[in-house]
């Protein structure tokens, strides 16, 4: 059958799409409107959050009597009764001052050995061939469901045998131990999605395993780890039962110090309420600072 166009083929004008249809007015305006309701209901979610934070800061910087009088919202009354004085007093208490020390001195290294030893682990578990990996890691997930009240008994008979209870080191040890399944588990997960060809492309210029681990894994797994140590920081910072039982009695934690004031509640609240705001205010800090990373480090667990 002949075709009844005799022009060449490439010569036809290729037909004209079919435009594509206006919103109306109305359309338009409900599509706003509902993105603006959702902006709304965000700030006043964020700031409903942030209330408990707010009410304790102004406790904190109100004095003593002001507080056992009426509640932290008459502040807005009578504003020029705000005082530092409380935090004058947090400074001048020992006891307050070096369990923020203690604090820090278990929770940074708690932080540092779970992300060391967890990277290690799980770039092992993910890439490298070794007797028994599987099962090993079999192991490790299943060790994410042992609850840590199981082991507060027999690891208390453990660090007494070997001189460790009541120290700092053993509760950046349990920290560390309870911390790396979690760890492992998460990181050989996010190890594993690398693509192999850029470790075989490294491996054929020369990179050995460890070049191989520090240059090109670390960089691309940098979201995931910088996640795992804010969820791990903020974990050891807020805990008070391991700190009640494994940590020193002189010298314990912010939340172990702060819970031994509230059994004088009324005799101490200037140094209460300034402690529990910086308590609380360490942990945002550091969550802040590493805001982009965390979005990073879900975000990329999500697309994986």
């Amino acid at each position: 059958m002949t075709s009844t166009d005799s022009r060449p083929r490439a010569a036809r004008a290729p037909s004209p799409a079919a435009p594509a249809p206006t919103p109306s007015l109305a359309a338009r305006a409900a599509a706003r409107a509902a993105g603006g309701a959702v902006r709304v209901f965000l700030v006043l979610a964020g700031l409903f959050w942030l209330l408990p934070t707010v009410g304790l800061l102004l406790s904190s910087l109100r004095s003593p009597s002001d507080i056992a009088a009426s509640g932290w919202w008459q502040v807005f009354t009578a504003p020029a009764r705000l005082t530092t004085e409380n935090y004058t007093h947090l400074l001048a208490d020992e006891t307050i001052t070096g369990s923020l020390l203690s604090t820090v001195l278990i929770t940074v290294p708690a932080t540092l050995l779970v992300l060391v030893i967890g990277s290690f682990a799980g770039y092992a578990f993910a890439w490298l061939e070794f007797p028994g990996r599987d099962w090993w890691f079999l192991l490790v997930v299943a060790l994410l469901v042992v609850p840590v009240q199981v082991a507060l008994v027999p690891v208390s008979k453990l660090f007494g045998a070997v001189g460790l209870f009541e120290t700092t080191l053993g509760v950046v040890l349990f920290h560390t131990a309870f911390g790396l399944p979690f760890a492992i588990f998460l990181l050989r997960n996010f190890f594993a999605e690398i693509p192999r060809e850029l470790l075989e492309a490294a491996r054929l210029d020369g990179a050995g395993e460890l070049r191989l681990f520090a240059r090109v894994v670390l960089p691309l797994g940098g979201p995931a780890i910088a996640s795992l140590g804010i969820f791990q920081f903020l974990w050891v910072w807020n805990d008070m039962l391991i700190a009640l039982i494994f940590a020193d009695s002189q010298s314990p934690p912010i939340t172990v110090a702060l819970q031994q004031q509230v059994r004088q509640f009324g005799n101490n609240v200037d140094v209460l309420a300034p402690g529990a705001f910086v308590s609380m205010v360490v942990p945002l800090v550091v969550f802040f600072a590493f805001q982009r990373q965390f979005a990073s480090g879900v975000m990329a667990g999500a697309v994986k």
